[in-house]
This record gives C-alpha cells, structure tokens and sequence, in this order.
C-alpha cells in the first residue's frame, strides 16, 4: 500500500520543522510567544490530518506492512525503514491526536520559556511516532531512546517543586532498562546478520537464546510500561510534570512497553514468551489489585490517576500474553481507549489546578454547584475509567478478561477485582470533588470550562462514548495482524514440540 510518496517520513518529520520555526522566532515578547504558540499548534494540526490518510488508505485485510519506506542511508545492513500495520497504525493517530490537545493545554499553564517548551513537545512527536513506525531495530532504538530527552526536559524545568528528582528518576529507571535491549539488538545482528524487524520477525532464534534475549527487551518494556515492581517513577514523574506532560507521558509514552511486547517479544521470542507467560500474570495481577489498593490512598488526584494507570497497565500485559483473540485484541485496544481516558483525566485535573493552584483532594468539593459543565466532562473519563459499558474502557477491559478465562480462570479471577477496586477509587475521588456542599469559600467564585477548554475536552468525551458503543472502527483494523501474530506464534510452537519429539526419538 503506498500513496506515491513518503507519507510516513513527512508525519514524523513534520513536528521538527514546526520546531525549527519556532526556533527561528526573534525575540522573548507577548508577540513571539503567541507566534510560537500558533505554530505549535497548526503543525500538530496538520499533522494529524496528514496521519489520517493512512487511516483511510489503510488496508484492514493484510496483515503485511504497508507505506513502506526504505533507503540505505545508515549503511552497511542497517537501513532507514518504516513502515505500519494494523498493530501500529492506530497508536499513530493516537500520538498525532493527542498533540494539539496537549499545545492547548500548555496554552495558558505555560508561561516562562514557551518557545523552549513548544520545540521540546515537537521533538518529542517526532521521536514518539518514529517508535510505531520504525521496521529496523536500530532505527526503533534510536527514536525509543530520544523520546527520553525531550520528556527529561519538559519534566526537569517546567514541572513542579520536585521536579528534578522526578525528571532523573525517570530518565534512569528507563535508560538503564534501554542499556539492557541494546545489548540484546547487537546479539539479536549478530545471529541474524540483519536489523530489519520484517525479516527477524521471520527468523528462528535457539531456543537458549530467545530466553536471554526475550529477558533483556523485557527489563526495558517492563519499566517503560510500567510493571510491577519497576513502577515507582511513574507517580513521582506524573506529580511533578506540567499537565501536558502527564498527558503524554500516560497516553502515549507507556504504550511503547505495550507495543514493544507486541512486535518484539511473542512474536520473535515465541519459545521464551511461553516460558515466561506465568511470571507476566503473576506480575500483572499484582498490578492490578495492588497498585489500586494504594490509588485508594491518595490524596494527590495526579498520584491516584497515576497508581490507576498502572492497574489498567495490568490488564494489557494479561491480555496480550493469553495469546488469545480476545485477549490480544482487549490488550490492544485497552492501550487505545487508556490513551484517551487517561490524558482526559490528566487535563481534568490541570483545568483545576489552573485555578486553584492544588491538586489535593480535600482542597475541593461542591464543583458541580458551579462547574457542571465540567462535572458531566469528568463524570464522561471517570466512568470509562472503571469500565462501565457505552465507554470505551468497557470494551477493553471485558476483551482482556475474556482471553484470560479463556486461558486460567485464576487469573480471571484476581483480575476482575482490580474492575471493582478502580469503582471504589475513582467514584470516591468524583465524589469528593465533584459532589457535597459548595463549603469553601475560595471555591465560591471558580469558573467553569471556558471555549478553549471545551474544545480540548469535547473530542475525547465523544471518542470515549463513541469507542464504547461501536468500537468497530478500532477492532477492524486490529484484527487481521492480531491473528496473524498468534497463527505464528502457534505454529512456532508447535515446531518446536515436533522437534523436540524428534530428538526424544
């Protein structure tokens, strides 16, 4: 599938030239900084129009990739290709989407060194949709690794009171897991003779070598993701990052780990993926009704959405590692709809920081008396957040369960708990804030949702009723490469049962 030229290389390119525009904007006044802004914004804009084209060019019946790229500029066997299926595609649009959200958000929040922050969040989109679509494992290592730099930078110097201690913890949490698959790419080239992921997706690796390498990719998407127990920098990186920050580090940055176990891990490292499926359940079972136990505790609203996402992180890990259709496709479109669902709730809290300056719990009560605008916006994302069915987070989170009933009916079992325990966080946070008497007197003269705020939150409140009651716009294109992922995975399986039979002979 192509449209006659380089449709993907301008999508990821596209957001550094925006950048070095703003770059070449004189001066530090009201004047350059609304120019900024402006350009910021439209090159997001166009941006995400430009991605759905591939959307609509896209070919849901092949699971092969398509609007491929290839040039050999990097030399020797590593090449600069790119490429998208139906696994990739959609977290494509979903990094695009969000963008010009995110430039909104920082439209008035932002107020000290704007050009700097509106070229760290371009660089960032570049690196970001260079991940999904990159098919050379150098390439995907470089643009995985560079994500690091620009989010370092917009935590370390436009975050809050711990900022830098939030921007290191996260930069060496993630890095030092990165040092790990690095190693493992250099072994994965010196096995193969190649970095191309559509050929290694093709190659048998021994089985002794699939469990190292399945091991070291592993330390770098579980900390990415985040899993237990190398979930620790999330909170601290969500708290003190600025609200833009938050959004794209829940909805798109943790959907690396996700994607990485999806086009690396089952299906290069089929034999290890097998070996290792009870440890990934164990630990996303843990996830799930541990780390909503403590977002119960909260008093931070960003920490407890925060905790939140790392249960829900819990479902795509269990789901995708049924190996199932259900479970896979669950996993995947819980990415999706956590994308969606996780920025509202982020943007929800930063339109009443921006006024209230505090993110504590207690701090609120009675919005809806003169808020309810954004009462019914917050009442949308809470909801889908605990799964309720009409929303988005319903289709998930049902999917995922049924591929693991499928597969263990334990793990089914402790799962459906984290659905019960996130009714219990979230509905006690709506509460407190959202409902109760209108108390404290500082709340009396609060603003509801301006035009600027309406239009960031009126798409995600559509797209999550929208997702929930006709999710088939997202399951169609999933569909065709999730089965093929797990045709071969059987089939690799069973290979190696027969050959095993044959040496017991």
């Amino acid at each position: 599938m192509t449209v006659g030229w380089p449709i993907l290389s301008a999508i990821i390119f596209l957001p550094v030239l925006g950048a070095l525009f703003i770059l070449a904007i004189r001066g530090e006044d009201e004047i350059a900084i609304r120019n900024a802004r402006y350009v910021a914004l439209w090159t997001t804009v166009i941006t995400f129009l430009l991605s759905l084209v591939i959307w609509v060019e896209f070919d849901p019946t092949t699971h092969h990739f398509q609007f491929e790229e290839k040039r050999d500029w990097l030399g020797g066997s590593i090449s600069y290709h790119l490429g998208v299926d139906g696994i990739s595609m959609l977290f494509v649009i979903l990094t695009t989407f969000l963008m010009p959200i995110c430039v909104l958000a920082s439209w008035k929040s932002v107020n000290s060194r704007v050009k700097e922050f509106m070229i760290a969040f371009l660089v960032l989109e570049t690196l970001m949709i260079g991940v999904f679509c990159a098919l050379d494992l150098v390439v995907f290592y470089l643009f995985f690794e560079g994500g690091l730099i620009p989010m370092f930078l917009i935590i370390g110097i436009w975050g809050g009171e711990r900022r830098v201690y939030a921007s290191f913890k996260f930069f060496l949490y993630t890095l030092l897991g990165s040092v790990l698959m690095l190693l493992a790419i250099m072994a994965m080239y010196w096995e193969a003779g190649t970095t191309d992921i559509s050929l290694l997706l093709d190659y048998n690796f021994p089985a002794s070598m699939q469990t190292w390498l399945w091991l070291a990719f592993f330390a770098s998407f579980a900390v990415k993701l985040p899993m237990w127990p190398v979930h620790t920098w999330l909170p601290d990186a969500h708290v003190e990052a600025p609200t833009a920050g938050s959004v794209v580090l829940a909805a798109v940055l943790l959907k690396m780990g996700g994607y990485g176990f999806l086009r690396f891990s089952i299906p290069m490292f089929p034999l290890a993926s097998e070996q290792f499926t009870p440890l990934i359940f164990v630990l996303s079972i843990i996830a799930i009704i541990y780390t909503s136990l403590v977002a119960l505790a909260q008093e931070d609203m960003k920490k407890l959405i925060a905790y939140s996402s790392i249960a829900h992180m819990g479902f795509v890990t269990m789901g995708i590692f049924t190996l199932t259709t259900q479970g896979l496709e669950g996993g995947i479109f819980q990415m999706l709809s956590h994308g969606i669902v996780s920025a509202a709730l982020f943007l929800c809290v930063g339109v009443i920081y921006d006024r209230m300056h505090t993110r504590q719990i207690d701090a609120y009560g009675g919005l809806v008396n003169r808020m309810p605008l954004y009462a019914f916006c917050f009442m949308v994302f809470t909801l889908a957040n605990v799964g309720l069915p009409g929303t988005s987070g319903f289709i998930g989170e049902i999917l995922t369960l049924i591929g693991a009933f499928r597969v263990n009916t334990w793990v089914a079992f402790f799962a459906t708990t984290g659905v019960i325990l996130s009714a219990a966080y979230a509905l006690r946070l709506y509460r407190r804030v959202i409902f109760g008497v209108l108390e404290k007197p500082e709340l009396k003269a609060i603003l509801d949702l301006e035009a600027r705020e309406v239009a960031i939150m009126a798409p995600l409140v559509i797209l999550t009723i929208l997702f929930g009651i006709y999710p088939a716009p997202l399951l169609d294109v999933i569909a065709v490469s999730a089965d093929h992922l797990i045709q071969n995975y059987e089939a690799a399986l069973a290979a190696a049962g027969q050959a095993h039979l044959a040496l017991a002979q």
